[in-house]
């Protein structure tokens, strides 16, 4: 059986997905799950808190892995975190495109997800504390620089995604494998241990 909030969150998924965080409102998103705002807000608090609902829950991402350090290889890790990290950014990129042509809206933005703890600026944040965590572990060099390897990672990753968008619309097929493969190996080989 299916919850109230499961609805919403379909709802609000697919409004978004089609008309992007600036156009949708919380209104269309109530009416179609066909409960009431205050309803909608009883679950969510703000729009943000249901934006940062629907891109935890209902798109791809890392946020819905379990990579631990020690355990696999490295390599195999980071390739599962930028693969899930292409995905999420290539199914977010048509729901958040618009916030950058409307600067009041795109500051609006920025505070509420600084108050719930989130934004693009915490993009990086797993990647580079699953290194740092590996690096202590002593599977990476002593000198590598996780925040370094993470903002490149995390910048390949929105490259990547943003290109496939580019060329194929919402409707493209997600990044292969090996692209995310290739981008890790690109960043990884630098990190490892000699010797």
């Amino acid at each position: 059986m299916t919850t109230t909030r499961e609805r919403i969150l379909d709802a609000a998924a697919d409004i978004l997905r089609t008309r992007g965080v600036v156009q949708a409102t919380t209104k269309e998103i109530a009416q179609v799950t066909g409960v009431s705002e205050p309803t909608l807000y009883k679950y969510f608090g703000d729009k943000e808190r249901l934006l940062l609902a629907v891109l935890r829950e209902r798109v791809p991402g890392p946020s819905r892995l379990t990579v631990r350090p020690g355990e696999g290889t490295v390599a195999a890790n980071l390739t599962e975190l930028t693969r899930a990290t292409l995905d999420f950014y290539q199914r977010s990129l048509p729901m958040l495109g618009a916030l950058f042509a409307d600067p009041r809206r795109m500051a609006a933005h920025r505070e509420a997800m600084g108050v719930h703890g989130a934004g693009p600026d915490k993009a990086a944040d797993g990647f580079a504390g699953y290194l740092r965590a590996e690096r202590d572990l002593g599977r990476l060099a002593p000198g590598a620089d996780p925040d370094a390897a993470a903002a490149l990672l995390v910048g390949g990753c929105f490259h990547e995604a943003f290109l496939r968008y580019y060329a194929h619309g919402p409707d493209a097929e997600p990044a292969p494998r090996d692209r995310a493969e290739a981008l890790t190996l690109a960043v990884l080989q630098p990190l490892l241990p000699t010797g």
